[in-house]
């Protein structure tokens, strides 16, 4: 692999309760792929905070524990990036985990650099629908392994240790965990130090959407923060409640954080 900019994320934001790192697609993916080119197998997990996961951070224990070990953390929502700038803060560019993952393939296949990947979530035989999507779309990329594991599968050790030791005897360079939050950040969090990956991104529908069992909305409707809402109208009885709500509390954790903010003034 050719040497790559030195990029780092020691500048991260306090926000909502997260250390964000204010960097921009190209950024991350370089920064992944810095990690991916160390011989050292440590694993370095993503987590990409959206309206949902900051409203769920304000009360789950186990997803502020991942918040504070993950190595990257990087801005998904729109919404999340204005109330951000609206505070005085700049996120340079919104990286969503569903753009990010084929961002990595792209920057993979550009620079034929080969990396191994173990696909984990989605439901059984949508990993493997994706591993033939991303074997025919991105020719340095290969897929070791999936897995879509049983319901309640995170409180079972014996399983979870299978998971760990599929995932390692593939060698995989890259873990895509596709359980949904914060499920897949409070497992990473658990069995990182036992994971012999080098990246794990933490990236929810994102093995549906490459599958195609999730079709996303087109690009102007992301443009303009309402993803969520052509998932909700695509997933009511799924979704419907935990955007409702999102809608209710994130606005009060916005003005908790400028009173915060007001009152160091």
């Amino acid at each position: 692999m050719e040497k790559l900019s030195p990029i780092t994320n020691k500048n991260r934001i306090r926000l909502f309760g997260a250390d964000i790192d204010p960097l921009t697609m190209v950024e991350s993916v370089q920064l992944i792929f810095n990690w991916i080119a160390q011989k050292e197998r440590s694993c370095h997990f993503v987590v990409t905070p959206n309206v949902d996961h900051i409203v769920k951070l304000q009360h789950s224990t186990g997803l502020q524990e991942a918040y504070r070990k993950a190595s990257l953390i990087v801005t998904d929502g729109r919404p999340v990036a204005w109330a951000a700038n609206m505070l005085g803060e700049h996120i340079p560019e919104v990286v969503t985990g569903s753009d990010l993952v084929p961002s990595i393939f792209d920057f993979a296949h550009h620079h034929e650099t080969l990396i191994r990947v173990y696909l984990l979530g989605a439901m059984p035989g949508v990993a493997e629908h994706a591993k033939a999507v991303i074997l025919d779309r991105w020719k340095f990329v290969e897929v070791v392994g999936t897995h879509s594991p049983e319901f309640g599968f995170d409180k079972d050790m014996e399983k979870c240790k299978l998971i760990v030791d599929a995932v390692n005897i593939s060698q995989a360079d890259v873990l895509v965990i596709g359980l949904g939050a914060p499920k897949q950040e409070i497992w990473v969090t658990q069995f990182d130090p036992q994971l012999s990956v080098k990246v794990a991104l933490c990236v929810g529908a994102t093995i549906d959407f490459i599958a195609g069992e999730k079709a996303r909305p087109p690009v102007w409707v992301r443009k303009i923060g309402m993803e969520w809402m052509h998932r909700m109208l695509s997933e009511p009885k799924r979704l419907g409640k935990r955007y409702f709500i999102d809608l209710i509390e994130f606005p009060g954790i916005v003005y908790h954080e400028w009173r915060l903010r007001r009152s160091r003034i």
